[in-house]
């Protein structure tokens, strides 16, 4: 659970009362702990997964964006909502941790739906044409370009699209002044500057490590 300010027993409380990840998910979960060790932690928690396709699917999105993709945990769960028409492109640094993901979005039967561009995402979200505009993006990457990134997918984000961003809390840490680590200060950052622009209607929710809900005027 990575929520650690929520009390565990809530947390496995509210895990308990939601749909749980299939075989798949689980196999995935699995072998990204075996090949990625201590990396493990940047992928989504079940919760989030399914709070993910559930968004996607309300949202009826036709085309979805993803910076940051690690082992592909999140792609499916976003994928899975996607017609056979729809696409998510995903944007990545590692080639060695997508050809996991890859593997499993095989498995899964939405790697048709899915398009992989390798490289920095702030060059990468140039190659992403204007049309279709974007229904749907999640921020997961580096935390000190969430800035760069928001501004360059509200370029493509649709009137009334939604982005959703993860580790908008860290830890908790960006309620406490004192913790002026780089990362921190960067989120703390990030979330002030949404919470000022009036392009959009955001909230915060305690999801994991924090995930933002945003939405274009």
């Amino acid at each position: 659970m990575k929520a650690t300010y929520l009390e565990p027993a809530v947390g496995q409380y509210l895990l308990a009362h939601s749909t749980p990840p299939d075989d798949l998910l689980d196999a995935l979960t699995m072998e990204t702990r075996e090949l990625t060790g201590d990396h493990s932690g940047m992928q989504i928690t079940p919760d989030q997964g399914r709070f993910l396709t559930m968004i996607a699917q309300t949202a009826r999105a036709r085309t979805i964006v993803e910076i940051g993709t690690f082992t592909g945990y999140s792609a499916i769960c976003l994928a899975r909502a996607l017609s056979p028409r729809g696409r998510l492109h995903c944007f990545d640094i590692s080639e060695e941790w997508t050809s996991i993901a890859r593997r499993y979005w095989e498995e899964a039967g939405v790697a048709d739906r899915i398009v992989l561009r390798i490289g920095p995402a702030a060059e990468r979200l140039n190659d992403l044409p204007l049309v279709p505009a974007v229904d749907l993006a999640f921020i997961d990457a580096d935390k000190e370009n969430y800035g760069l990134y928001y501004e360059m997918l509200m370029t493509h984000l649709a009137p009334g699209g939604l982005m959703l961003v993860d580790n908008t809390l860290w830890k908790g840490k960006v309620a406490h002044p004192s913790e002026r680590d780089e990362t921190t200060r960067a989120i703390r950052e990030f979330n002030d500057m949404v919470a000022a622009d009036h392009r959009v209607t955001s909230i915060m929710l305690p999801i994991a490590d924090g995930l933002t809900m945003i939405r274009k005027h």
